[in-house]
């Protein structure tokens, strides 16, 4: 009888994704992150909340990560979460996360239409340590993406340049034949009003 291989546990596919390369240990003098963003929009953010964020969380135990949910009637702190909801409307709140040091110091990351991994990236080079910046130094010195999922935000990338080239040669085609009829307007104009302009038809013949 041929035994089949027992599939992954749901748990062994979790612990793996938390421990996919390269860690995300941040830089030790690091008190507090606080992410802010509206529940229903900011797709790039609410990706980095859900691909990114348990990596951080599993790599650095101790730090304190809020996440500030906006759209709700009221503030609630979910339970072992981290994640927070307040009365900020959805037409003021931008999603963007904040760094806190120990000493004080605090630096903003826009997270407005970007990659989950672009945020992730951002965060590593803001406070990832000297760890990090070797880890991004050999990288891509060997020509390798520095995230899982990093070839996707390239492939993206160069969809919407080839759509913006694509959409400009077709404006100044647009353009171009609106300039070459307006040319002929003037033109015909010109013609029509010119004092030696031959006479044709009737108006030959009459003196």
């Amino acid at each position: 009888m041929i035994k089949r291989p027992i599939p992954p546990s749901p748990l062994s596919k979790v612990l793996q994704n938390l421990n996919t390369g390269p860690r995300l240990a941040l830089d030790r003098n690091l008190r507090a992150i606080r992410l802010r963003m509206v529940k229903d929009t900011h797709v790039g953010a609410r990706h980095f909340v859900k691909e990114e964020l348990p990596r951080i969380r599993w790599a650095n135990p101790v730090l304190d990560i809020q996440v500030v949910k906006a759209g709700s009637a009221k503030a609630q702190i979910l339970e072992g979460q981290g994640e927070q909801q307040d009365e900020v409307t959805r037409d003021v709140v931008r999603p963007a996360m904040e760094v806190e040091y120990e000493n004080g110091t605090i630096k903003t990351i826009d997270m407005s239409h970007k990659w989950s991994t672009t945020i992730t990236k951002e965060l590593m080079d803001v406070a990832g340590g000297d760890a990090w910046k070797a880890y991004r130094t050999a990288a891509l010195t060997a020509g390798h993406p520095l995230l899982p999922g990093e070839e996707r935000e390239r492939v993206a990338a160069t969809s919407r340049g080839v759509r913006t080239d694509s959409s400009a040669w077709k404006a100044g085609n647009v353009v171009s034949r609106k300039e070459g009829e307006r040319e002929k307007e003037v033109r015909v104009q010109e013609m029509l009003g010119a004092q030696d302009r031959p006479k044709t038809g009737a108006a030959a013949i009459l003196p």
